[in-house]
């Protein structure tokens, strides 16, 4: 595999844990996002590599076996980078995307794409002065939803909002945000465990 930046990539490994000026706790996952973060930045090719990795995310959570070849050590290495690469090539990600791909094949860390991909779009979010926001729900959000919560925490925050989604089905109802280490919780599930103290008290 060609990988001109592989060096940049693996270094990553050997690093303890530090604080990155994002606010990105430099986890493995991070440190992965970050290295990939320089080299696209450098090259002009952010906004190819947030493309590739939303797509990648999305098959993560629409194909179950797409998620099990990333996870699962029944997978030889050269199992799962061969799928890998070949579902990257049926999604048309870029080579940077596709190259830094077989380097997580490498070193088996394809478990951590998706946290990857997580703190790669708060980097790039950092980078255009938004802020991100996590946000999780019982159900799918409409476009307009999001649009109308985007706009919310505009106002909340003062400023552009990035908002990561993800599906909890266990929340019932209403919605989990967290932007940085703020959390905002009007779910269901947590109203209804507030509601079941307050009665036992």
């Amino acid at each position: 595999m060609v990988f001109h930046d592989h060096a940049e990539i693996l270094k990553v490994e050997g690093h303890s844990r530090v604080e990155t000026s994002s606010g990105i706790s430099a986890s493995l996952a991070g440190r992965y996002a970050t290295a990939l973060f320089e080299l696209a930045r450098d090259r002009g090719q952010i906004e190819s590599v947030e493309r590739s990795l939303a797509s990648l995310k999305q098959a993560l959570d629409e194909v179950p076996e797409f998620k099990t070849v990333t996870t699962s050590p029944e997978f030889s290495r050269e199992q799962a980078e061969r799928a890998v690469l070949a579902v990257a090539d049926q999604l048309g990600v870029d080579p940077l995307t596709r190259n830094f791909l077989g380097v997580l094949s490498e070193n088996r860390r394809l478990a951590k794409l998706k946290q990857v991909a997580r703190d790669f779009d708060t980097l790039v979010a950092a980078h255009r002065g938004e802020v991100t926001a996590e946000v999780v729900s019982a159900h799918a959000l409409t476009d307009d939803q999001m649009e109308a919560l985007r706009k919310q925490l505009r106002t909340r925050v003062g400023r552009d909002v990035n908002i990561q989604s993800r599906i909890d089905p266990s929340i019932l109802g209403g919605l989990v945000v967290k932007i940085g280490s703020r959390m905002i919780d009007s779910s269901i599930k947590t109203r209804l465990n507030t509601l079941a103290s307050a009665m036992k008290g």
